[in-house]
């Protein structure tokens, strides 16, 4: 799709407005959330423009409901939200990867649990977003650290939402979302429609158990099947035949585990030769690297590992990474979400401490000096 390359001072939030219209967004569904209301409020304005439809629901859950329903009917669809409503989120989350519904859930993170603190940052929600809704099930998530990223990330989720046929969740913090920056957005960027049916009617399955990713065809075309938040068989009903279930969950798994190399990104900076690396994400990859500047003006050896998908977890990476240093730092405004993972991949190939901030603010760079000794 072309957009037109111009320099712009621009809000994370209004970054993430431009890519979802730029991925072809048709439908929002949502309910007003600090520090989220700056997406519905333009998106209220700019998406009847384009010939989509804006709704602000009763609630979260109604919203992305809502939201579900609309991709069912071939439309790209998406809620924004932050902690509280995103807990409201979960069970619907559920039902979106268990129907196979692709859509994209913007969580903009602040400061919990409850309601905390409405204007500040956190990245509390790591472990919700990978683990909220009950049952084992694939998720992806990414987390974006710049205005320019978080464009970037709005439009690939989509991307991959469409071509796995599930839930994304674009996982922002306040910092993020309310910081601007000078950016210039790309003239093209690669869009994902969804894959059509290529058999008639009654030859079509929607939950096949072969291949990864069977085409959703939009209701109203002429091909009838069912959708449920059940175990069911190809044809979407209920069913409790484990020769059955089991072929539907094995490839529910793959489709996500099959082909972590095209879903997972990492950066790297100033990784060769390292002798400590921290591993970031988010906002907290903004304070990371000026760490790690500062300590490589020092004449100290570190790197930097941002983590930009999140889930599924950058485990080859990490794993390479943790074999190669001899520390690793990571950092993160929560108590240890993240860090659990690195230490769970590292298998102590080398020490792994965590440098941590749950009480509202960014973490401080020189903390992340601090750690790297």
């Amino acid at each position: 799709m072309t957009t037109g390359a111009h320099a712009r001072f621009m809000q994370g939030n209004e970054a993430a407005v431009e890519g979802t219209l730029a991925a072809g967004l048709g439908f929002y569904a949502g309910y007003p959330i600090t520090p989220t209301n700056e997406i519905a409020e333009a998106l209220a304005q700019r998406l009847p423009q384009s010939g989509g439809v804006f709704i602000q629901m009763e609630d979260e859950i109604a919203s992305l409901a809502a939201v579900i329903g609309a991709s069912l009917g071939g439309v790209k669809a998406a809620t924004a939200t932050s902690g509280p409503g995103f807990s409201l989120m979960q069970e619907n989350i559920g039902y979106a990867v268990t129907a196979e519904v692709p859509c994209v859930i913007i969580n903009v993170q602040r400061a919990g649990p409850s309601t905390g603190q409405p204007t500040r940052p956190s990245q509390g929600d790591v472990m919700q977003a990978r683990w909220g809704t009950h049952g084992d099930h694939p998720i992806i998530v990414l987390s974006p650290s710049s205005v320019l990223e978080t464009y970037e990330l709005a439009v690939r989720s989509f991307n991959l939402a469409e071509r796995y046929r599930t839930p994304v969740i674009l996982l922002m913090d306040e910092v993020v979302a309310h910081m601007r920056e000078k950016v210039v957005l790309p003239e093209e960027v690669e869009v994902v429609e969804r894959a059509q049916a290529e058999v008639p009617p009654e030859w079509y399955w929607p939950y096949e158990a072969g291949g990864d990713v069977p085409p959703l065809v939009p209701f109203g075309e002429g091909y009838r099947y069912h959708v449920t938040g059940l175990f069911h068989d190809r044809a979407g009903f209920p069913t409790g035949r484990l020769d059955e279930i089991q072929p539907w969950l094995d490839r529910l798994f793959r489709k996500i585990e099959g082909n972590v190399e095209e879903i997972v990104a990492v950066e790297g900076e100033w990784l060769e030769g390292a002798e400590v690396a921290v591993v970031a994400y988010g906002a907290s990859a903004r304070s990371a690297r000026h760490g790690v500047r500062r300590a490589r003006e020092a004449g100290r050896r570190v790197g930097l590992l941002k983590l930009i998908t999140l889930w599924p977890f950058a485990e080859r990476a990490v794993r390479e990474l943790s074999a190669r240093v001899s520390r690793i730092v990571v950092v993160e405004m929560n108590r240890g979400q993240m860090l659990r993972e690195v230490e769970r991949t590292a298998c102590g190939q080398c020490e792994v401490v965590g440098v941590n901030r749950a009480d509202g603010q960014m973490v401080d760079p020189r903390d992340i000096l601090g750690a790297l000794t």
